[in-house]
């Protein structure tokens, strides 16, 4: 079965590239998850060493986005064989403490497990070209579809105001945006499950929402 590896895209008209993730780039995703994620506890960052490990596990799996030798956005998946009926799952659960070892070969759904873009290049619809990368590659893995579970970033703000419930249900009824789940549904990914104490951030109060997409459907 064919995998995408070592695969190169030029972003029209920008100079930047997306590729595969590289050893060399470890460095520069750990800084970049400190930048990306600045209120996520520090013990739920992904850091140089457990990048390495993730290009043993599942190279084909893990891309980034560079402008020269800068890496500007990344993406973090693995494979899984998901249970729909026990879906809640934390963040730290789900990439083993950083090691990515829940990595399952045989699993028939990618999970992605983050993306970032960095400040100065947001807004220029990256991250849809990573998801579409991921989307690309779990086409020719033979997958069902991505999961992930979005943050609910826009959560924290008006924590002391509703609670994570209504918020969810006026966000998935059309009557609330979400700096991140909006653009992720406007992608294509279809809200699942509110889940509750999934990571240690402030910025959604802890909450973050499963969503999928079928494969069948572009991006």
């Amino acid at each position: 079965m064919q995998t995408i590896i070592n695969t190169y895209t030029t972003v029209e008209n920008s100079g930047l590239l997306i590729q595969n993730t590289r050893p060399e780039h470890a460095g520069q995703l750990e800084e970049l998850q400190r930048i990306v994620f600045p209120t996520l506890s520090a013990d739920e960052h992904i850091r140089a060493v457990h990048y390495l490990r993730h290009l043993e596990l599942f190279p084909e799996g893990q891309f980034v986005i560079t402008d020269k030798d800068k890496v500007i956005g990344m993406t973090t998946t693995m494979r899984t064989n998901f249970d729909f009926a026990n879906y809640h799952h934390t963040f730290a659960e789900t990439i083993a403490g950083g090691w990515l070892t829940n990595h399952d070969p045989t699993g028939d759904w990618l999970y992605g497990l983050d993306m970032g873009i960095l400040p100065a290049y947001r807004g220029q619809g990256l991250a849809r070209l990573l998801y579409r990368a991921r989307h690309e590659m779990a086409r020719a893995l033979g997958l069902k579809g991505q999961l992930t579970v979005g943050m609910m970033s826009g959560y924290g703000a008006v924590s002391n105001e509703i609670s994570g419930e209504t918020y969810y249900q006026e966000l998935i009824a059309g009557k609330r945006k979400d700096p991140t789940l909006t653009k992720q549904m406007k992608i294509g990914f279809e809200p699942i499950a509110l889940m509750p104490e999934h990571l240690n951030d402030p910025v959604c109060g802890n909450y973050g929402v499963l969503i999928k997409i079928e494969i069948d459907k572009e991006i």
